[in-house]
């Protein structure tokens, strides 16, 4: 096994993180690397939404208002987004295109999604990606002031590695059942 395969083998996700983040700055050389993905017809159908601070806090008010929560339930989908204090929101950008179909953009930008968390996990910080209904709410839309062609995929919560952080448990797979051969 290479050393990548080996430390995307070891990759998991951190429901829970630190208040540590990356700057924008150290952010800036990871989503280069991460729209390298493929991209037929090189369309570039992807942007990535740094969220920190107060727009945090916004969306968490968009999650009440898509729910009409109140109460502590409103309390509850508030403090979501406050869970870490960056959030990348990964926004599919379609473009009218002859030769690459809505479903392979939006493709584009998941890949990019999953490369960039690789990246911050081997940069040392602790990722996970979260979606739910949530992103196809015009509350959440208007918050992340999306264009009619964007789509919301989710959002990275990103922050520090807790040092009390148990070692992931996640069962390694028989590749033999995924991986088939056509004569």
């Amino acid at each position: 096994m290479t050393d990548l395969a080996r430390r995307v083998a070891e990759r998991r996700s951190y429901s829970r993180v630190t208040a540590d983040a990356p700057s924008h700055e150290e952010l800036l050389p990871l989503v280069a690397a991460a729209g390298r993905v493929a991209d037929h017809s090189a369309l570039h159908p992807w942007r990535i939404i740094e969220l920190r601070g107060a727009a945090r806090h916004r969306l968490g008010d968009a999650f009440v208002a898509d729910a009409k929560a109140t109460g502590s339930e409103a309390e509850k989908l508030a403090a979501k987004p406050l869970r870490s204090s960056l959030l990348l929101a990964v926004v599919s950008v379609r473009s009218k295109s002859d030769k690459v179909p809505g479903w392979e953009q939006d493709a584009v930008a998941s890949g990019v999604a999953h490369i960039l968390s690789l990246l911050l996990h081997d940069a040392g910080w602790g990722v996970m990606w979260r979606s739910g209904h949530h992103t196809r709410s015009k509350a959440v839309h208007r918050m992340h002031e999306l264009a009619k062609n964007e789509r919301l995929l989710g959002w990275l919560y990103v922050g520090g590695i807790p040092a009390d952080s148990k070692e992931g448990h996640r069962t390694t797979l028989d590749p033999q059942r995924f991986l088939s051969t056509l004569d």
